[in-house]
């Protein structure tokens, strides 16, 4: 999306009080070029703002007549627990700066940096995919990548291509009397019990309720919800995120104990066809570790590996020492995996919601 832009341009940043007029134009910006992930929307941070109580910023470009030329979304996250950082944006795999020119780019991450220094932030982190060349860029993470699958044109020929284990795995789960619903927020409370479960099993705290609710009432037509029943009890579910031609799922869980049943593969199974139903391009598993479990799971879908390039500007402390996989958070880790799921419902929160 480079093009030339003809000078001047001037850059501005919306706090949350003036970002409502100005999000028109920049949701057109942002999602005119090409195949986009919902999560470019600008829309979410309003999201971000109403459902973790984040203090929201957008940076944006104009020219001289008036037309956005770039735009950078921005979280300021504050916790008592970890200190404040500046995200580009939490929760979601991929965001980051968006220029129609190198030197509107240039401009839009020197004013992050600067509002970065304003807010005394640790640091400025911006999820992008291609690296961004900046002086005071000084950090960079490449551990993860984007799991991504070209997807056909009926989910006939999707069926066709997948492995021969991977269909005789939904087969068992269409067998297991297992029973699929899609819906918004009337499953949102059986998605987020499965929810619950799973990140307490993982070791990791829960965001709120109310969170999941705000993105399905912000994206009613974009934002569904499915989950896959053994009788009443749901056993797997997932939050899928339809944008300009790329279907996402930021979030999805099963419970361990339905295991056997396939349940993960026979919901996976129906999230794919979902996205072709929609004549979607492309299908994002979300980011993974390469050769990890979650990079495996994914990758037996066809799904291919793409850059994840999160850079930082570090004003305090190191790369890293925020991220779940470091050492320091491993007995952390331990005693919440043995902490009832309500208890987990009631502090996680708070407490996910000051992690970068």
């Amino acid at each position: 999306m480079v093009r030339p832009i003809t000078p001047p341009f001037r850059v501005w940043v919306h706090s949350a009080s003036s970002l409502h007029s100005r999000l028109a134009d920049l949701t057109t910006f942002a999602t005119a070029h090409g195949p986009t992930a919902l999560g470019h929307d600008p829309r979410w941070l309003p999201v971000l703002r109403d459902g973790l109580r984040h203090d929201v910023y957008a940076v944006e470009a104009r020219t001289a007549d008036g037309t956005t030329c770039g735009f950078l979304p921005l979280a300021y996250v504050s916790s008592v627990l970890f200190g404040r950082f500046l995200v580009s944006l939490p929760y979601l795999n991929s965001n980051g700066v968006l220029a129609a020119s190198p030197d509107v780019q240039t401009a839009l991450v020197d004013r992050a940096i600067e509002l970065a220094d304003e807010l005394n932030v640790r640091h400025l982190e911006l999820r992008q995919e291609a690296p961004i060349d900046h002086a005071r860029l000084n950090g960079r993470l490449t551990s993860k990548v984007h799991m991504r699958l070209k997807l056909p044109a009926t989910p006939d020929v999707l069926w066709k291509k997948l492995d021969a284990k991977v269909r005789n795995q939904v087969r068992k789960g269409e067998k297991s009397d297992l029973i699929v619903r899609w819906g918004g927020l009337d499953r949102l409370d059986d998605f987020y019990a499965v929810l619950s479960h799973n990140m307490r099993d993982l070791g990791t705290p829960i965001y709120a309720k109310n969170f999941f609710a705000s993105i399905l009432e912000t994206f009613p037509n974009q934002a569904e919800l499915c989950t896959v029943y053994a009788g009443p009890q749901p056993v797997a579910t997932s939050l899928l995120l339809h944008g300009n031609g790329i279907t996402e799922v930021p979030t999805a869980s099963s419970l361990r104990e339905f295991n056997p049943t396939c349940a993960n593969m026979l919901m996976y199974r129906h999230l794919l066809d979902r996205a072709v139903e929609r004549k979607q391009a492309i299908f994002d598993f979300g980011r993974s570790t390469t050769d990890g479990p979650t990079f495996k799971f994914k990758k037996q879908w066809g799904a291919d590996a793409h850059p994840a390039t999160w850079q930082y500007h570090l004003r305090t402390g190191e790369l890293g020492e925020m991220r779940p996989d470091n050492p320091r958070y491993q007995r952390a880790i331990q005693l919440w995996q043995r902490l009832p799921v309500r208890v987990t419902q009631w502090i996680g929160p708070e407490i996910v919601r000051g992690i970068p």
